[in-house]
């Protein structure tokens, strides 16, 4: 259980840091670039782009998160890892927040800008252009914002859930009990090596306690 939490963690931070970073780079290098062009050319570029990027390389990422965000709280809630439990449900919440501003507002934004047709028969394209980029740029820097924060909390719950597996294998290994003398072969006693045969000691065996050996006895003074 604890590797399929790890999984979804990892798997939710890479969709969230994927939608993050393409929105932003939309906020800091599309858009103010997109800006220079002609009234014409902006409208061409965004109609344009708003039909290549609905493709499976966004939209699994962008649709995927949510479940495994879900996922991943569900299986904290349960007891696994649940110090990162508040982290992961603001990255669930502030994803959610960004999706509801795509859905609700810039999808909306790219219908309108796609009904007005083909650029070449646009009579008045600085009209179309004007009802939509500076709306839709706005709501896209507090998409990548939110994206953007949902990313930072799910990084954090994973060093907050690393650190929570570290100290369970740490409290672990301290409670292992270990084998006593007498649970050891022999009793934990390492026997020396074996008398040679024909030895005194072989002979005799071990001497008592204030007693000398016969063979060291010699004539009493």
């Amino acid at each position: 259980m604890k590797n399929l939490q790890q999984i979804t963690l990892i798997l939710s931070a890479l969709a969230t840091g994927l939608m993050a970073g393409l929105f932003a780079a939309f906020a800091y290098s599309v858009m103010p670039g997109l800006a220079r062009s002609s009234d014409r050319t902006f409208v061409e570029a965004m109609q344009n782009i708003n039909k290549a990027i609905l493709n499976p390389v966004f939209m699994f990422p962008f649709m995927a998160a949510i479940p495994l965000l879900g996922l991943a709280v569900v299986l904290a809630w349960r007891g696994h890892g649940r110090a990162a439990l508040p982290w992961l449900i603001a990255a669930l919440v502030l994803y959610l927040l960004a999706f509801v501003v795509s859905s609700g507002l810039n999808v909306p934004l790219n219908d309108q800008l796609a009904k007005a047709g083909s650029p070449d028969h646009i009579k008045d394209p600085a009209a179309v252009r004007e009802n939509f980029e500076s709306a839709w740029a706005a709501w896209n820097i507090v998409r990548a914002l939110l994206h953007t924060a949902a990313f930072g909390c799910l990084l954090w719950t994973l060093i907050v859930f690393g650190a929570h597996r570290t100290q369970e294998t740490a409290a672990t290994a301290t409670l292992t009990p270990r084998p006593l003398a007498a649970e050891q072969p022999n009793g934990g006693i390492h026997p020396g090596p074996a008398p040679v045969a024909g030895s005194p000691t072989a002979q005799v065996g071990p001497t008592l306690q204030g007693q000398r050996a016969p063979w060291t006895r010699g004539p009493r003074r």
